[in-house]
């Protein structure tokens, strides 16, 4: 492995992060390939219509960078990517975050408003029955 590039595992997803310095791609073109090859040989399929690249680079003139080639499909160039829960983009700027962030909380209060105005006709447990089969992700998290 080289020093400029990092392999990072977390339960059933592998991220390369690699620096590419003076136009020379090489180290990271090979890493992937050896993750590629060590996975064949380990038996583990690679699904490359989920694996995903984003580049960033800062340079004034910026250069085409080509996709890589994994078993001869390439892999999608994204501008952006969700990596251990947050968005990151190209550019590395923090809007589609902050907006990720942002929508989930407004989805919580609202049914935090939904539960404090709940009329007496209407009994909690129902509207948290209903809710719960129609949003479980949103009504766990509200309630914790």
């Amino acid at each position: 492995m080289n020093s400029s590039n990092h392999i990072i595992k977390v339960a059933d997803d592998t991220t390369v992060v690699g620096l590419i310095s003076k136009n020379d791609e090489s180290a990271y073109r090979e890493e992937a390939q050896r993750l590629t090859a060590w996975c064949k040989a380990n038996n583990l399929s690679l699904n490359v219509d989920k694996m995903k690249e984003m580049v960033v680079d800062f340079r004034i003139a910026q250069i085409e960078h080509s996709p890589l080639d994994i078993d001869g499909s390439k892999v999608e160039i994204v501008k952006n990517t969700k990596f251990l829960g947050v968005h990151l983009v190209e550019d590395l700027t923090w809007s589609l975050n902050t907006s990720s962030i942002t929508k989930k909380g407004q989805q919580h209060l609202y049914f935090l408003q939904r539960l404090r105005g709940s009329s007496s006709t209407s009994h909690p447990d129902h509207l948290l029955q209903r809710d719960h089969r129609e949003h479980p992700e949103q009504l766990h998290h509200c309630l914790v």
